[in-house]
């Protein structure tokens, strides 16, 4: 074994745990060490989640206050709510019996860290306690932010549709419903396993895919769509040879050895912690690595991987009656959300391969047309991945920033909480960006447009953490927050500052 596997990510998950202990499986409390009780609503400005004494246990908390934030306008006496939404984003559901999973490149490290994680059999559950506080918000509309699913597989946006919009979801796949690196059989020292080792939660595999039903978010969902929605790992075009692994019988759970990164790719790895950004690298080390020892699994035809057009399909259908989405090989639309807000939806997923944003040439005119259309209507602009790192992004932002109905620009894709202003002459707007379901820490954001006495608007943004009856969401959490690679570590959260704040903008002048 190198030495680069001798730490391994189950004794990194071990070491984080700290000895605290563990939530047993269907018999843990709901309360932090003093009692609270967490908010049934999952608003952070009622209770969060924190690590108070630096043991590895999270525990419900105080919320968040919220902070005003003025460098776009004087805060102002809110008049009249004009809309109130949800941005729910980067669920990543995940069929973790899948043999088109590359999770054996994660011990390579960067841009690999995310091709396993301790929680990954539980995003179904997820993403339906997060349909549970939304719900309890009664948002006029719901944002799905992108990369609703994961690994561009039929049965992942089944499932993630189901928790979303509510139904039966049947998390597991295959004859045995969870057949993968996680088992307590599997003697790989890199992966955690919840029957064996710390922190231990006996039976977690099998709750993990037992049927459930979701109340589903009861909203208007307007889609976007993330890389991840289209592409294998959210990198590469399905091929001939990704489709058979799909839905074949032989899956790859161990590094080969010899198996290494190519020349240069490291130092290229940016952007998306999601997928490695170099399609051509990743499939190269697809067809190396599978020249090595398999696993026999059982097969099961609904991973088949999806094209452009299936997903996209499915999710127009899924967007609620009355939303109009567009018909068209992009997913771009705007919608007029009560009578003073537009949204308009961008896609910008690179048809050709890889993580990263890209703009389509035609783009730029439609959004001008949909900011001139848009009347005296307040504008927010929405993609999955950041315009600021994207290819050809800085001719929307220079359309964006001469329009002075536009207040905010809101995205997904980086997993990480994050608020800026972007001032113009115009009077500027926000960029918002929503951390997302699958890593820590695990949440949404609420946003409620709000007219102010001073002409202007206020955005009040809060988090919400997802709520459930039971334990596996709460595990689920706790795995994201001890997981040695995932969002704790990376400051996914953000400061407060990114959180629970009032976002002024002044009036147009």
């Amino acid at each position: 074994m190198s030495a680069a596997r001798r730490v391994t990510r189950r004794r990194m998950l071990a070491q984080g745990f700290a000895g605290a202990g563990a939530l047993a499986l269907g018999a843990a409390g709901c309360g932090g060490g003093d009692g609270r009780r967490p908010a049934a609503s999952g608003s952070t400005r009622d209770t969060t989640w924190r690590d108070p004494v630096g043991d590895g246990q999270l525990r419900v908390a105080a919320g968040e206050t919220m902070r005003a934030r003025t460098e776009l306008g004087a805060a102002a006496a809110d008049l009249r709510t004009l809309t109130t939404l949800a941005h729910v984003t980067d669920a990543h559901v995940l069929d973790a019996s899948s043999p088109a999973r590359v999770s054996f490149l994660d011990p390579l490290g960067s841009p690999f860290q995310s091709t396993f994680r301790p929680q990954e059999t539980l995003t179904t559950q997820v993403l339906a306690g997060m349909a549970n506080a939304v719900r309890t918000l009664g948002p006029d509309a719901v944002v799905q932010g992108g990369d609703l699913i994961d690994n561009d597989q039929h049965n992942e946006l089944v499932h993630a549709l189901a928790a979303l919009t509510g139904g039966r979801v049947t998390p597991g796949s295959g004859s045995r419903g969870y057949y993968g690196v996680q088992l307590g059989s599997d003697t790989d020292p890199f992966y955690y396993r919840p029957a064996v080792d710390a922190p231990r939660h006996p039976g977690l595999l099998a709750a993990a895919v037992a049927p459930f039903s979701s109340g589903g978010v009861q909203a208007p969902v307007l889609p976007v769509f993330g890389d991840h929605d289209g592409l294998v790992a959210g990198t590469v075009l399905p091929t001939p040879l990704t489709r058979a692994l799909a839905i074949g019988n032989r899956a790859l759970w161990d590094l080969p050895r010899g198996l290494t990164l190519p020349a240069g790719l490291r130092a290229r790895s940016a952007g998306s912690p999601d997928g490695p950004p170099d399609p051509g690298a990743l499939d190269e080390l697809l067809r190396r690595a599978l020249g090595g020892p398999t696993v026999r699994v059982p097969a099961d035809p609904e991973r088949r991987q999806l094209t452009f057009a299936e997903s996209l399909s499915a999710l127009r259908q899924h967007a609620g009656p009355g939303v109009a989405v567009g018909s068209g090989e992009r997913l771009d639309y705007a919608i007029d959300v009560g009578d003073a807000v537009r949204l308009v939806v961008l896609d910008i997923v690179r048809r050709g391969g890889g993580s990263g944003g890209e703009v389509g040439p035609a783009q730029p005119a439609w959004l001008a047309r949909q900011l001139g259309s848009a009347g005296d209507r307040w504008v927010v602009v929405i993609t999955h991945q950041p315009l600021l790192s994207s290819a050809g992004g800085d001719r929307l932002l220079a359309l964006m920033d001469r329009a002075p109905r536009v207040i905010a620009a809101l995205n997904g894709n980086t997993h990480r909480n994050a608020i800026s202003p972007r001032p113009t002459a115009a009077g500027g707007y926000w960029m918002i960006t929503t951390a997302s379901l699958i890593d820590y820490p695990q949440q949404a954001r609420a946003l409620s447009i709000r007219a102010t006495a001073s002409g202007g608007v206020a955005i009040h943004s809060w988090m919400l953490d997802h709520t459930a009856d039971g334990t596996l969401g709460r595990i689920a959490r706790q795995l994201s927050y001890l997981d040695a690679q995932g969002g704790r570590p990376q400051g996914f959260a953000g400061s407060p500052a990114d959180r629970n704040v009032v976002l002024y903008r002044r009036a147009v002048t």
